[in-house]
């Protein structure tokens, strides 16, 4: 009988895939309450976040960010996006966590920021080679070679 195994490759891209699901569930549920303006004192409400000192206005962004971030992470191609994205989403995690630990909150709050920042490292550590920034090698390569490599 043969002996199945994973290989890295294999195993790269369901961990890929799975975080990318969980963060873009997480991203677009936290995306939809800022957005609608949903009352509830859940992670991301607009009540959670005037109570940390954000304006409205602010949260109504954040939820329009978060679903465009999904977008570009989901849509085939389009790897600079792609980054632009992972980079949006760690920066507005990184400064959710920081926000609820100025504020002395709980670490019961600080947990779903955390959690989200951890899946969009993993997501973007394993994302597959199709899904990343070309590297520019120190080989001439022509404009339009880049250009038709990012788009």
């Amino acid at each position: 009988m043969k002996k199945r195994t994973l290989s890295a490759s294999k195993a790269g891209k369901i961990i890929y895939w799975i975080a990318t699901i969980w963060l873009s569930l997480g991203m677009v549920s936290t995306g939809a309450v800022q957005l609608f303006q949903i009352k509830g004192d859940g992670p991301g409400s607009p009540d959670s976040m005037t109570q940390l000192g954000y304006p409205v206005y602010f949260v109504t962004f954040l939820g329009i960010a978060k679903f465009l971030g999904v977008i570009a992470l989901l849509l085939p191609k389009l790897p600079l996006l792609k980054e632009w994205a992972y980079a949006g989403f760690f920066f507005m995690m990184s400064g959710a966590i920081f926000t609820h630990v100025a504020a002395g909150n709980s670490l019961g709050e600080i947990f779903p920021p955390l959690l989200l920042l951890i899946l969009t490292v993993v997501s973007w550590y394993f994302r597959p080679s199709d899904r990343k920034v070309p590297v520019l090698t120190t080989d001439s390569v022509s404009v339009n070679q880049f250009e038709k490599s990012i788009a």
